[in-house]
């Protein structure tokens, strides 16, 4: 029984007992003008529910008979919904069905459209190959070339997305063909359509997707692509060299073309052809451009070979060196490098053009790299000095480059390989300056200064080598030459730089003074010896006075050691040579002899004083030389002022004792002393065979020494 049948008693029960209240409790009727207006409002109150009680009494009775239609109902849906049940489930089985045949059908189809847009563009291909064949005009052919690559990227793409798609929609297939032959879900023809798709598409997968990819129009197009990248890049050529001049290798429109290329050749699994293919021809025409220099000198780079050149070859040699590494670093590789950032530089994130630039650079330094370590390994002879100093202003002036050209990890071996070079030609300078002091002083041999007491060729070539040192082409290189060797020594640098060479150039020129003093006390012509070191000490103080030499030196050193010591030996000369003439005058043995031997004694003084001076001056003609004019000239006043007036005071003295004598005037006397200072009256000979010759070819040395300074060339 429902709920309504429950509560339909209880509520007919309630309005009856309320409706036999009403009566009960109901007031008998009054006139109206007799009631109560309480009586009269209840009355009416009792009339109004007893309406609403029988208004309820008949909805309760609607409501039992709606209850009743809506139980018919709910039980014929019920049995309806038992009915429908199956077919709902069988709806629901063939709209997953669908689904599943459409997720498989629809990328087979697509990949079907993919395939037929790869066949157009493979026609296309050919098309545009043939076109790029015909042309001629270089820019043209870059844009010919550039949509060639375009459409080889989009072969590519296709080919691609085939590789990738085929094998997912053989398998979705596969499994909707497994699905319907094992539930019998879809009809025989249905069935049978998919599976022919089937075997279609794992055909395709099995023979035609790999010959797409390696075999076919796509590999040759590949193929074409790396010889025209490799034409283009060989045509990109370098300007004249030798102009440091901005510029760019390279057209933008090439760049461009090279660009794609080579993202296009990596994205298809040819990156390791790709950076071969650019470092072998990049490489080809840097090297071309660098041999348009005639480098033919860096074939000879072992200190053996180098130590067998000749001196004017490899002076030369070293002058193009530093010319053309230069150029290599400042102009040819600093273009490669930014043209192989601008092909390369879209290539795994950047990280692949600085290898290739690397690669290009390697060997082309390393070329000049092992050229300059051969000239800094082979023998350290003196005239090398300059040529190393030379070179090692030419690495510091490159060195804040090098970490830029060569930077990151890549070009780490490079730039360490520099730093090693500058420390051999570092050590190699030192080396060449200590050794030679070393070997002036090891030149002791224990012969005579030279047969005409002249300057010997080792003290003009020191000289000259220490001025051309000391100049502003060279004093800051050697100091700080000087400083490096100190600082790899430990030694605590308190010096000044002006100190620190004049301590290394006075080291050499105390060597100097010790071979000129073993020369002198090997002399045994008293007279030549006061010459030679007259000559060699006038020579080193008036070749230094005024120099940068002399200023390193300082005046006091100058003046004390060398211009002194000529002084004393010029006095010690004059008392030698000409002293015995003056001796001869005498008058003091005179006043002993008696008048009628006067006379005869005053000729044999006279006779004997021109005899003596017919003898030096012979000597001086033959022998003994003063090469400098201003030297000369001063000995020549000396000795005149010497000389003459004690002649002059003589025959004065006896002049009525020699008035019939044909002896020579005071003014002949003059003239003949005077003579024997006149540079075309004194022989200028050879050093002594025992003169130190400080280079292979010693002219070829001094006139390198004389060559940086005008002040060293007057020896």
């Amino acid at each position: 029984m429902s709920p309504c049948s429950h509560r339909r008693p209880r509520t007919s029960f309630f309005i009856y007992n309320t409706h036999s209240l009403l009566i009960t409790h109901s007031a008998p009727a009054m006139a109206p003008e007799d009631q109560d207006p309480t009586l009269l409002k209840l009355h009416s109150a009792c009339s109004d529910i007893k309406t609403l009680l029988r208004a309820s009494e008949q909805t309760e009775d609607n409501l039992g008979k709606a209850e009743t239609r809506l139980e018919i109902m709910q039980g014929s849906l019920s049995a309806a919904s038992r009915r429908i049940l199956p077919l709902q489930s069988l709806a629901m089985s063939r709209k997953a069905l669908d689904t599943r045949i459409t997720r498989a059908v629809s990328p087979a189809l697509a990949l079907l459209d993919t395939f037929k847009a790869t066949e157009s563009l493979q026609g296309r291909l050919v098309e545009l190959a043939a076109r790029l064949e015909a042309e001629e005009s270089r820019h043209r052919r870059a844009e010919r070339l550039a949509e060639y690559v375009a459409c080889v990227e989009e072969v590519g793409a296709g080919i691609n997305l085939i590789c990738e798609e085929v094998e997912v929609v053989v398998q979705r297939l596969q499994e909707v063909v497994e699905f319907i032959g094992r539930t019998k879900a879809a009809d025989q023809e249905r069935s049978g359509r998919l599976r022919e798709a089937l075997v279609a598409l794992k055909a395709l997968y099995e023979s035609e997707v790999d010959e797409m990819r390696f075999e076919g129009i796509l590999d040759q197009a590949l193929v074409r692509v790396q010889d025209e990248f490799e034409e283009m890049l060989l045509r990109i050529k370098h300007r004249t060299v030798g102009d440091f001049s901005h510029h760019q290798l390279g057209s933008d429109t090439e760049v461009q073309v090279l660009r794609r290329i080579s993202t296009t050749l990596a994205a298809n699994d040819c990156l390791d052809i790709c950076i071969d293919i650019y470092v072998k021809a990049r490489y080809r025409r840097a090297a071309k451009a660098l041999m348009k220099l005639n480098p033919d000198y860096l074939r000879t780079y072992t200190p053996e070979g180098i130590d067998e050149m000749e001196w004017e070859t490899l002076e030369t040699a070293i002058t193009l060196w530093i010319q053309h590494l230069e150029v290599a670093v400042k102009k040819v590789l600093l273009s490669e490098k930014k043209l192989c950032e601008r092909v390369l530089g879209d290539i795994m994130e950047g990280l692949v053009w600085p290898e290739c630039f690397i690669k290009i650079s390697d060997k082309i330094m390393a070329v000049f790299f092992r050229f300059g370590e051969g000239v800094a390994r082979s023998s350290k002879e003196p005239q090398k000095l300059f040529k190393l100093l030379d070179m090692f202003e030419s690495l510091e002036s490159l060195k804040s480059e090098m970490p830029q050209i060569f930077e990151g990890e890549s070009g780490s071996d490079i730039c360490t390989r520099f730093r090693e070079l500058e420390k051999l030609i570092i050590d190699a300078s030192s080396k060449v300056f200590c050794e030679f002091g070393l070997q002036i002083e090891g030149n002791i041999d224990g012969l005579p200064p030279p047969q005409d007491g002249s300057v010997p060729k080792l003290v003009r070539y020191a000289i000259n080598y220490l001025k051309y040192l000391t100049t502003v082409n060279y004093k800051a290189s050697m100091v700080k030459i000087l400083r490096t060797q100190q600082t790899w020594k430990g030694v605590d640098g308190d010096e000044t730089d002006e100190d620190l060479l004049r301590h290394a150039i006075l080291n050499v020129m105390e060597a100097l003074q010790r071979n000129i003093e073993s020369k002198r006390s090997c002399c045994r012509d008293k007279v030549l010896v006061h010459v030679f070191t007259m000559n060699t000490y006038w020579y080193i103080y008036m070749r230094t006075k005024n120099t940068e030499l002399g200023e390193v030196l300082g005046e006091q050193c100058m003046r004390e050691g060398y211009k002194a010591v000529a002084e004393e030996s010029a006095y010690l000369y004059q008392k030698q040579a000409w002293g015995g003439l003056v001796r001869v005058l005498d008058v003091e043995g005179l006043r002993e002899e008696g008048k009628g031997s006067v006379g005869r004694v005053v000729s044999e003084k006279i006779e004997k004083f021109l005899k003596g001076l017919n003898e030096v001056c012979e000597r001086h003609r033959g022998v003994y030389s003063i090469p400098d004019a201003d030297l000369r000239e001063q000995m020549r006043e000396a000795t005149v002022r010497l000389v003459v007036p004690s002649y002059a005071e003589f025959l004065e003295a006896y002049s009525g004792l020699v008035q019939r004598k044909g002896y020579p005037s005071v003014e002949r006397v003059k003239v003949l002393v005077g003579k024997v200072f006149d540079g075309r009256m004194m022989k200028r000979r050879g050093s002594a065979s025992g003169d130190w010759n400080v280079a292979r070819n010693s002219a070829s040395s001094e006139r390198d020494v004389r060559s940086g300074n005008g002040t060293g060339g007057d020896v």
